[in-house]
């Protein structure tokens, strides 16, 4: 069926994303012109192309849902409240990157071109209201991030990781299809809406289920939920530490709303059957994840394997579903994208010219060299393993009441047993800064001061915003109304 040509009511909802798009090809342009020695303006306009999506996104917050091209795009006040955001985290990796690929002979324009049309990308997915949106989103976000990861070319570490990447993320994407074109023929539209409704209506829905079930892998596949989570750790550690730290923050937000797209404004009549699927695949995430983390030495795998036991977190909140739930895991996903940027941060300030501060030994006797960054490291480590008040003990026990709530005790049990065990590898890191001996000359700080500033709000951050938690988590409830 054709659609109607777009009118101005069309057009309104989909300002922020015009923006960024038409931005990113200028910023393609305009680093054409621009000599090695100003690669600088190319850094700038795109934190303030990323600034001034975020001004227009807040400037109409949709308090109403607002559709535009017959229904396929929606814009509300969740899908504002992730796109801020998306904003904040992909601006903090541009600033985080930007004295790591100087270093490197990395710093090049591509590095930010393909980073905005990821953050299109996932804002198009925040938005979908049909699977043919969602998917385009996913496959602008998947194909920038390939480049990216494959950025370095002259590494072979990092061409095997976006190979591998590649690979296996096309082989989820046409999973994922293939779930959709099921959902369809069992429904007659894709929609989410009509598709919400078709699944609500009485009947034979054995084809719809097995699209569920399809789309539920390529789902966890995005996450790095366990099982599917064997491309995360290779990724994570083979591609550049600041493409590390991008792909690895921002991307799980974009994730949580496709997520949230499919399973309720899509197949949400069918809570009862995928919502036992998200709890199977949270503990398998929680057990896999914690215990091969557990005997990792590389840090940039120990936080590969960790984030799969944070998906684990954030799928409690899905499997509960409702406002309680939805507004547990889009906190999850926001503490977490925060926490995940200082974590590689924290590898990114150790580094150096022809050094990776990658293994938990770079970090030892940083106490004793550097006290003020050495105290900020433990912020961040105490927030990802849970401790009170930081920002990470809050998103845990809000998904944990979630689950408990929901009836899902033995789930609980299992995220709090978790919990305890990935306290244990992140204790590793600060036994190395407080109480080793260093190797050699001992760690040092990164010079650029851009850097250190930033790493501080962010370490200092957590402690605020766990202090401050219940604003934000007013904010997230208010996105998903009862």
């Amino acid at each position: 069926m054709a659609l109607p040509m777009p009118t101005t009511a069309d057009l309104l909802p989909l300002g922020p994303e015009i923006f960024v798009c038409g931005a990113a090809f200028a910023l393609l342009m305009i680093d054409l012109f621009l000599s090695d020695a100003r690669r600088g303006l190319t850094h700038f306009l795109a934190l303030f192309i990323l600034a001034a999506a975020a001004v227009l996104t807040m400037r109409d917050m949709a308090m109403e849902p607002a559709f535009g091209f017959a229904n396929m795009f929606v814009r509300d006040t969740a899908s504002d409240v992730l796109k801020v955001a998306v904003y904040l985290v992909a601006g903090a990796s541009f600033v985080y990157a930007k004295p790591y690929l100087q270093d490197r002979g990395l710093f090049k324009g591509e590095f930010y071109a393909l980073g905005l049309f990821s953050v299109l990308g996932m804002m198009l997915m925040i938005s979908a209201g049909s699977l043919l949106t969602l998917y385009l989103g996913l496959e602008l976000l998947a194909l920038s991030s390939y480049g990216l990861v494959a950025m370095d070319r002259d590494s072979s570490r990092s061409s095997e990781a976006a190979m591998k990447y590649f690979v296996l993320g096309s082989m989820a994407s046409g999973l994922l299809l293939y779930g959709m074109s099921m959902v369809y023929g069992a429904t007659g539209s894709l929609q989410l809406g009509e598709i919400h409704a078709a699944a609500a209506a009485t009947g034979d829905r054995t084809l719809l289920l097995f699209g569920v079930v399809f789309m539920l892998v390529g789902i966890a596949f995005k996450f790095g939920a366990a099982p599917f989570h064997m491309w995360l750790p290779d990724v994570y550690h083979g591609a550049p530490t600041a493409i590390t730290l991008f792909i690895g923050s921002a991307p799980k937000l974009a994730a949580f709303g496709m997520a949230y797209r499919l399973l309720e404004s899509g197949v949400g009549p069918l809570d009862a059957q995928w919502q036992d699927m998200v709890a199977w695949l949270s503990a398998l995430s929680l057990v896999i994840g914690n215990l091969v983390a557990l005997v990792q030495t590389n840090l940039k795998r120990m936080l590969a394997y960790s984030t799969i036991s944070h998906v684990g977190f954030l799928f409690m909140g899905l499997a509960h579903g409702g406002q309680l739930g939805y507004g547990a895991a889009m906190f999850y996903a926001i503490s977490y994208a925060v926490m995940s940027a200082a974590a590689f941060g924290a590898i990114i300030l150790l580094s150096r010219k022809g050094h990776e501060a990658e293994e938990i030994s770079d970090f030892r006797g940083l106490w004793a060299r550097n006290p003020l960054q050495a105290m900020l490291v433990l912020f961040v480590m105490a927030s990802l393993a849970g401790v009170p008040p930081f920002l990470g003990f809050w998103a845990k026990l809000e998904v944990l009441l979630a689950a408990l709530d929901a009836g899902l005790l033995w789930l609980a049990i299992v995220g709090v047993v978790c919990a305890v065990i990935g306290a244990f590898y992140y204790l590793k890191v600060m036994k190395a800064m407080f109480f080793e001996e260093p190797e050699g000359e001992g760690p040092r700080v990164h010079p650029d001061r851009h850097l250190r500033l930033l790493f501080a709000v962010n370490a200092v951050a957590l402690l605020v915003l766990g202090l401050f938690a219940d604003t934000i988590l007013h904010w997230c409830g208010l996105a998903f109304p009862v």
